[in-house]
């Protein structure tokens, strides 16, 4: 799984970078779209005039003429033009609709792998990518840019009220700018505590979320209150930002509608001061306040909206700092199937965090193997030996700094994607939600029953999920249906054995087994020797060597010994091992002394 971070957060991105941005292209892709949308709003507001031309035509011409012939005319004329915008206004909302579904349709995948490959680059964003993708979808599609693209029009409201008289016209025009300052200010004075406020927000949830899943340890620790505390506060500083910026904004919109509503008596007044004194007619004067309220109508939209605007601008920019780094994975036929041959070649790496490599801690360094089908390679050390970064390096989610790693003479990361050829049970395995026959299979849409009961049978879980309420479609990954430490490590077994992998890699595999679950641990590990797999076993407790045929010692990320079982613990490893099989049924059991020399060597 080769990283697609290309830059950093704090660096610009070059051009080349930009261009790869998928979120980028897809926002360039919707410009014609936009395009029509804005034509399609010019014919919407240009269609408004209808009401306020109406009614001077009724005032000045039909009520003098008392024609009715002219009023029934002019009636259905004004009929056909208000269908008319009712159908441009349904297409322009129908058109930024489909915009922000197809935008999310063609990003959720790119985005949701870029933040899960973002975990495992320990990558930091202050705000979850995919959420972002969501407001700004949300906003594409909601009233706040229609409020936008109905703004640029207002020159042709302010236009017509000119046109009705002067004095009129600067009226409006005096209104419309003291609206526009207002806006101006509050943009200008919401900013900082809107993004603050989507930042301290995500801190916030994010902590909550995570405490959600370790509430066991929480309560169990007595950190309850503690945590309740800490969280409370993140609570507080999110709210606070959110609420100084909404507090804000409160008193524009309202000062907004006041006077917009001021403004339109305004003009009454004047126009019927003008009416006086003849310069307009009677219903010049009512149009002139329609045309006004249309022409403020828009800034006083875009005010009400203003903290969906600020969102939606916040997410915007993250997603282009964000994806900027993001690069297309290269296009590969289907390799075929691999031979289970694995070969290791001078790996090293370094520390996954941030900063140059040089000033990270070296946590594997110049390590060397190869296996062929058929062998089962126990990889034993203490604690912070590298046993579990040496098996994310074989899966191929971490890539060495140097060195290389082939299965079947390429490159182990060709092989991800490609169909089940890599099975691998983490140090901390978890189920995600959904059914037992999902959780086996990876979630592959078209598994059949078959292959996940074999897998089931193989990992000695079978027995077990049949004594289960629904067998194996009984929901799990959730609270509602916990499972035990020894179950789910079970299950994460014959996941990883699912689909007949050629590379098979264990980390602390029997951690949470019991005797039962540790035999047929051992029993599992012999059938995929017999299939031709290769197996890697990165093992703290003995029980499970005894399936193994080669042994490789850690020590602080270098190897200190690799070669056969016999060769490297003592030709009475075998006994010991079993002896302490009788003897070990949990983690505090005596090792062989075969182990403890091994252990001696590392003090």
């Amino acid at each position: 799984m080769t990283s697609k971070f290309k830059t950093k957060r704090n660096e610009k991105p070059d051009f080349a970078a930009q261009l790869q941005n998928p979120y980028r292209r897809a926002i360039r892709a919707m410009r014609p779209g936009l395009i029509l949308v804005g034509l399609l709003s010019a014919m919407v507001n240009l269609l408004m005039l209808t009401g306020p031309i109406y009614m001077v035509q009724v005032y000045d011409r039909v009520l003098p003429s008392g024609s009715v012939s002219i009023l029934i005319q002019l009636f259905l004329i004004v009929v056909v033009l208000f269908i008319c915008l009712g159908v441009f206004e349904l297409l322009r909302s129908r058109l930024l609709s489909r915009a922000s579904f197809r935008l999310d349709e063609g990003l959720r995948g790119k985005i949701c792998n870029f933040w899960l490959l973002s975990a495992i680059d320990r990558a930091s964003f202050p705000n979850n990518p995919l959420r972002d993708l969501e407001i700004t979808r949300s906003f594409i599609s909601g009233p706040a840019i229609l409020g936008l693209f109905d703004l640029p029009w207002m020159p042709i409201f302010l236009f017509a009220v000119f046109w009705i008289h002067p004095w009129l016209g600067v009226l409006t025009v005096l209104g419309a700018g003291i609206v526009v300052v207002a806006a101006l200010l509050n943009r200008t004075l919401t900013r900082a505590s809107i993004a603050d406020a989507a930042q301290s927000d995500e801190v916030e949830r994010s902590f909550l979320q995570r405490t959600w899943r370790n509430a066991e340890m929480v309560l169990g620790l007595g950190m309850k209150q503690n945590v309740v505390g800490h969280w409370a506060k993140l609570r507080a500083t999110s709210l606070s930002h959110t609420r100084a910026g909404g507090e804000t904004s409160e008193y524009f919109s309202a000062f907004s509608k006041a006077f917009r509503l001021l403004l339109q008596s305004a003009l009454l007044t004047v126009g019927a001061y003008l009416a006086i004194l003849q310069e307009i007619s009677l219903g010049a004067i009512i149009a002139a306040s329609i045309l006004a309220g249309r022409a403020l109508a828009p800034l006083d939209q875009v005010i009400g909206q203003w903290r969906a605007i600020g969102r939606a601008a916040e997410a915007h920019k993250r997603l282009c700092a964000t994806l900027d780094g993001y690069s297309e994975p290269p296009a590969t036929s289907d390799p075929g199937m691999p031979e289970a041959s694995i070969a290791v070649k001078n790996i090293s790496k370094s520390a996954p965090e941030n900063g140059p490599q040089s000033s990270r801690p070296c946590i594997l360094d110049q390590i060397a193997f190869s296996l062929r089908p058929g062998d089962a390679l126990a990889v034993m050390g203490k604690s912070g030996a590298g046993k579990s970064s040496l098996a994310r390096l074989l899966v191929g989610v971490w890539q060495p700094d140097k060195g290389d790693i082939r299965m079947g003479g390429r490159p182990v990361g060709m092989w991800q994607g490609a169909g089940h050829h890599i099975g691998y049970l983490p140090q901390r395995v978890e189920m995600l939600p959904g059914t037992i026959a999902q959780n086996i299979s990876g979630f592959q849409p078209d598994a059949l029953d078959e292959d996940i009961v074999n897998v089931a049978r193989v990992a000695g879980m079978h027995e077990l999920i049949e004594q289960m309420p629904e067998g194996y479609a009984t929901q799990i990954g959730t609270p509602a249906h916990p499972l035990s430490g020894g179950q789910i490590q079970g299950l994460g077994l014959a996941r990883a054995l699912f689909g007949a992998p050629k590379l098979v890699v264990l980390d602390e595999p029997n951690s949470n087994l019991d005797s039962d679950g540790n035999d047929a641990l051992v029993q599992a590990i012999r059938t995929l020797r017999a299939r031709g797999s290769v197996v890697v076993i990165m093992a703290h407790r003995p029980n499970v060597i005894e399936a193994a045929n080669k042994v490789l010692l850690l020590h602080e990320g270098r190897m200190v010994r690799i070669g056969d079982k016999v060769e490297v613990l003592g030709g009475g490893h075998t006994r010991k091992v079993a002896s302490a099989r009788l003897k070990t049924r949990g983690a505090g059991a005596a090792k062989p002394r075969s182990l403890q020399s091994v252990d001696a060597k590392f003090e």
